[in-house]
């Protein structure tokens, strides 16, 4: 036993000192695992590894993650988002805040069409932060909405991340989609709420358009047509899971046909769009399915040196309340946010975790909802939150990160907030869930 423990403390140790050079997360885990199942069980063990890996590339659930992201790539490049953004500043741009709160209503959108965060978040930095500081809009409130926007494609489905979080833990993705629309929804109306009411107190820090400049009723309402062609993919993808009709993976290469469709209808539609988003699809792809299989041999390794049951003896024999365990798990999650990038997080943290949620007797959907929401938080948390270098590239003469860091604190206590309401009360969460489970009966 005593030998186990200096095995795993070996690991994370190594894991934390070479994070800390710089090398990538997948090449990190991989090396850790390969040297220690040389060290503890010889060369011969490997071929477990080579299995592992093996029956992991297989899962046909992982199908998903490059039509998703494939989607998500031809949409961004077919340019409808930028029709959608005039719609919303024309429906929005007389409010107080309403610049910032239109960019949170197309991300939440995005979000719905293409799960992937870093889409959303480079658009608005090319759409909406021009806009707004053109209006006199104070920067980091304008940031900061961009970031926290963004991160809402972690929970509202089709979400990558999600996918990744439901394979690992082994439940439905088609729950854990559903389970993740009502709290997105929530999460982004509470950032229009908390931008309406900032501004309302302080106009100076979003100032209305002058007398006049607001189009007319009927200028608006035609620039409602913008959202025919996002709602015909939305409904593609979430309507066919919600039904019954698609699984995720089915659901998802619909969803892709629904994109080309859009792209088509719209006019922009050229051979070199499905090419570059090939390519963008490969990299992104890539990227995390080899961190899946280093995250995949460095668990096999952890579990079968007894760390797993170390964890679970430690947590059945801890003298407090679960909402205590609960707690202390949401806290790690946050902490390791501010070092790893959520897959890594997911992969790391789903095989040990979960297993303990079930003990404590919680709601398995319930906890990959708080997962998700920690996840939000990790994205925009200083000075490594993935947003946050997402919107650097993008950002105009003038304005520094230190503007970006500021304008997300209130975001992020938003995110806190929210996490709080979700876990005094779960029914938020799970009765979306609950009801398609019994449309589906």
């Amino acid at each position: 036993m005593m030998e186990s423990s200096f095995v795993l403390i070996g690991m994370f140790a190594s894991l934390v000192l070479l994070m800390l050079t710089g090398a990538g997360l997948a090449f990190v885990l991989g090396a850790i695992a390969f040297l220690s199942t040389i060290a503890l069980w010889g060369p011969q063990a490997l071929i477990v590894t080579v299995l592992n890996t093996y029956q992991t590339m297989m899962s046909e659930s992982l199908m998903a993650i490059p039509l998703y992201v494939l989607m998500a790539a031809i949409l961004q490049k077919s340019a409808i988002i930028d029709d959608l953004y005039m719609a919303m500043e024309k429906w929005f741009g007389g409010l107080n805040g309403g610049l910032a709160i239109g960019t949170v209503v197309i991300c939440t959108i995005m979000a719905a069409m293409t799960g992937v965060v870093g889409a959303a978040v480079a658009a608005m930095g090319i759409l909406a932060l021009p806009a707004m500081l053109r209006r006199g809009y104070n920067a980091p409130l304008a940031l900061g909405t961009i970031c926290a926007g963004g991160t809402l494609g972690i929970l509202i489905p089709p979400s990558v991340i999600t996918i990744v979080f439901a394979i690992t833990a082994q439940i439905s993705i088609g729950q854990m989609f559903i389970a993740g629309i009502m709290p997105g929804l929530i999460l982004a109306g509470s950032y229009c709420a908390y931008i309406w009411i900032r501004t309302r107190l302080n106009p100076s820090l979003a100032p209305l358009p002058e007398a006049g400049s607001t189009p007319p009723l009927r200028e608006r309402i035609i620039a409602l047509r913008t959202l025919i062609l996002p709602v015909f993919v939305i409904m593609s993808v979430l309507g066919t899971i919600y039904m019954g009709l698609a699984t995720p993976t089915e659901a998802a290469a619909v969803g892709v046909l629904g994109a080309v469709l859009s792209a088509l209808v719209s006019g922009r539609f050229r051979i070199t769009i499905l090419g570059d988003a090939a390519m963008d699809t490969l990299r992104v792809t890539a990227m995390i399915l080899w961190i899946t299989i280093g995250a995949k041999a460095f668990i096999s390794v952890f579990v079968a040196t007894g760390g797993a049951d170390s964890v679970l003896d430690f947590v059945r024999g801890i003298e407090a309340s679960r909402w205590v365990v609960l707690g202390v798990m949401m806290a790690i999650l946050i902490l390791l946010g501010l070092f790893l990038d959520e897959i890594g997080i997911i992969l790391l943290c789903v095989p040990v975790f979960m297993p303990i949620v079930r003990i404590l007797g919680f709601d398995p959907l319930w906890f990959g909802v708080l997962f998700m929401v920690t996840a939000q938080m990790a994205y925009i948390t200083p000075p490594f939150g993935y947003t946050l270098f997402y919107l650097k590239g993008v950002l105009p003469k003038g304005i520094g990160i230190g503007q970006v860091y500021r304008g997300v604190m209130p975001f992020f206590a938003i995110q806190v907030l929210v996490l709080i309401l979700f876990v005094a009360f779960p029914g938020i969460v799970t009765w979306l869930p609950e009801l398609a489970m019994a449309r589906q009966r």
